[in-house]
């Protein structure tokens, strides 16, 4: 009599012991047409297709967004699409259309092709004014993206994310940070990165890794960015002068408002109530350090909040970094600075400046700039609880061996600031609260009941 069961379990492993054999057959086979690009995740190298998204600020959030796309080095004459964003399906009829500039990058290091990358900025824009956009050319579109410009009342509530260093298991880790991020606060106005958004400055592979860990979200939301370290770096140790990854101007457009010389790597920009001061914290400290007097000085900002990679106190011995601490943190406490994010040390730490004789670890929390440095991605350090003393720091909350990712809440008075676990745990909080002065605050520490993670009480790293 016929057994289906049986029929049916001959043929499956008949099918599995082809399949094996077949692949046994090409890994030996010396196929000639196999090429190394083949075995890259797909989305790796460029295609006629527009893919790597990115939409940042070259000019007023209010009126204007700018947009970057790459694709393979065939694609020249490309184009973007923006109309007023609307529930009927046909609100592209209402559409301009504007020819995008374009830069071709190649880099023989990595024998990888050459990409062009494009780039619009959208501008003469509407205030808060949710808006469609699709980059391109016939045939080859990429989908269509939502994006609101920033409101003109300074007093208008919103929220923004912050995270530290990707820069290792950048798809396999860090997605699950910037996503979740995404989940806690779908509504953010930007997203800012405190450098090392990657491990080797040009490796093609790791700045695929990050556009496809972010998706679609960084399309949606502008990036503010600065370089790390590792923006820096290259694969020779005999290169003589540190040089900006290739991929970086091509990939962010962002704001020439800075030192000559300096361009989009070191600028500000105003939304809303605040003034955001970015800082390239790798190269001419000095030349920035002139620079920013002056920003500071002619902010009116209600909020002054800075980034920069390399952190004012550092979270580990051997980490230190004295000149920019020499340099920056006076100019941060005499301009009352709100906030300074930044990431480097692959640690979490929060703290302030000593600045009252009642004893070598009080904090007056009447006022001072809060310092912070996180980690995003799956690279974790050790820290020394006590190493910011010895800097004149005292330091209220740290973590080891742990990813996560930060929500800032901006009020008229009110700047409320949450850390979270990539598990989406409250791990750290504090409000800063304006007093008559506006630009001094009052800490109100909320920090959860929760363990301090070191790594003798988390997964061995």
């Amino acid at each position: 009599m016929f057994d289906m069961k049986t029929f049916a379990k001959v043929t499956v492993w008949g099918l599995i012991m082809v399949g094996l054999a077949g692949v046994g057959c090409d890994s030996n086979s010396g196929n000639s047409h196999e090429h190394p690009h083949d075995k890259a995740r797909p989305g790796t190298y460029p295609s006629d297709y527009p893919d790597r998204i990115v939409v940042t600020w070259e000019q007023d959030p209010a009126t204007s967004f700018s947009v970057t796309w790459r694709t393979d080095s065939t694609v020249s004459r490309t184009r973007a699409l923006i109309a007023p964003a609307s529930p009927a399906p046909k609100f592209h009829r209402n559409a301009d259309t504007l020819a995008a500039s374009t830069t071709t990058v190649q880099n023989p290091e990595e024998n990888a092709p050459a990409a062009n990358f494009h780039s619009i900025t959208f501008d003469d824009l509407e205030p808060d004014s949710l808006y469609a956009y699709k980059v391109g050319y016939e045939g080859h579109w990429s989908e269509w993206f939502h994006m609101r410009t920033a409101t003109e009342q300074t007093n208008q509530p919103f929220s923004f994310l912050y995270v530290g260093d990707a820069q290792n298991g950048i798809y396999s880790h860090w997605s699950r940070a910037i996503r979740q991020a995404y989940k806690e606060e779908p509504n953010a106005k930007f997203i800012v990165h405190a450098g090392d958004l990657i491990n080797h400055k040009n490796r093609v592979t790791e700045w695929s890794e990050w556009s496809q860990a972010g998706g679609w979200i960084q399309g949606s939301i502008p990036n503010v960015a600065v370089p790390g370290n590792h923006e820096y770096l290259d694969y020779r140790v005999d290169d003589p002068q540190p040089e900006l990854s290739i991929y970086w101007k091509p990939q962010f457009t962002l704001p020439t408002n800075g030192p000559k010389g300096l361009e989009e790597t070191a600028y500000y920009i105003d939304y809303q109530n605040i003034r955001l001061i970015a800082l390239n914290s790798n190269v001419q400290i000095e030349k920035q350090t002139q620079w920013l007097k002056k920003v500071l000085a002619k902010s009116d900002e209600r909020w002054v909040i800075v980034t920069h990679h390399h952190p004012i106190y550092s979270s580990g011995e051997g980490r230190d970094n004295p000149d920019i601490r020499k340099q920056w943190q006076p100019l941060y406490e005499k301009h009352h600075v709100n906030l300074v994010l930044q990431g480097h040390d692959h640690t979490y730490a929060r703290g302030m400046t000593r600045n009252t004789s009642r004893g070598s670890n009080t904090v007056d929390p009447s006022s001072g700039t809060v310092y912070v440095n996180s980690v995003s991605g799956a690279k974790m350090y050790s820290l020394k609880d006590n190493f910011w003393k010895g800097m004149g720091g005292v330091l209220q909350r740290s973590a080891e061996n742990t990813q996560l990712y930060q929500v800032i809440h901006v009020r008229r008075d009110t700047l409320k600031y949450r850390a979270y676990t990539v598990t989406g745990q409250l791990y750290d909080a504090f409000d800063l609260v304006q007093q008559p002065d506006h630009r001094k605050t009052r800490m109100i520490d909320r920090t959860p009941d929760v363990q301090t993670r070191r790594h003798d009480n988390t997964i061995r790293y």
